[in-house]
């Protein structure tokens, strides 16, 4: 089953950055690239997602100052081996209603873990490019007008940011869980 855990420096990510760097998610391929280009940050967390007990995605959230006070930048570093997963988890986000229906392992792990981790009232945002390195270009394609289209997401602006001319999307929590639990939750272990 799935677990979420904070990363820690005793955690053995070995394989999960050579599998991250074969993919070609550069972002997620090396220590130096997930966590400590956002231990920069004034509050930062990042997360591996376990799936029987491998290690098959990463999330991360830091503080977003850049969008006023109170704001966080979150799904930062997101990725999963889907085809590390089994049946219907492994169908990530392939089409329109595992998205709308938050029926994949970002929706139904990652994305709540950062919500859950920023303080409440906070204004959430995601941030997606056209780039080519990993899945940015169907976040910013198909995962963001998806969502919006069902408002858990909203259009902000784009913005210059850590070299790329970025997208930001505020994510409204509220609705994302109210959309969340409409359908069926995946079963999660505890740490």
């Amino acid at each position: 089953m799935f677990k979420v855990i904070p990363w820690s420096a005793d955690l053995d990510l070995t394989d999960f950055y050579q599998s991250a760097k074969q993919r070609g998610f550069e972002n997620n391929a090396s220590q130096k690239m997930l966590v400590d280009s956002l231990a920069k940050e004034k509050e930062w967390c990042v997360w591996i997602l376990y799936y029987n007990n491998k290690a098959v995605g990463s999330v991360g959230a830091h503080s977003f100052p850049e969008m006023g006070e109170n704001a966080y930048r979150i799904a930062v570093r997101t990725c999963v081996f889907t085809d590390q997963l089994d049946g219907v988890y492994g169908s990530a986000l392939r089409t329109k209603s595992v998205i709308t229906e938050n029926q994949n392992p970002t929706a139904q792990f990652l994305i709540p873990v950062c919500i859950d981790w920023a303080p409440q009232g906070s204004k959430l945002f995601i941030t997606s490019n056209e780039s080519k390195v990993g899945t940015q270009r169907r976040v910013h394609n198909i995962f963001g007008p998806l969502m919006e289209k069902h408002g858990m997401m909203k259009r902000i602006k784009d913005l210059e940011y850590r070299g790329h001319l970025q997208t930001v999307w505020e994510l409204f929590p509220d609705k994302f869980y109210e959309v969340l639990n409409m359908y069926p939750r995946w079963q999660r272990i505890e740490k």
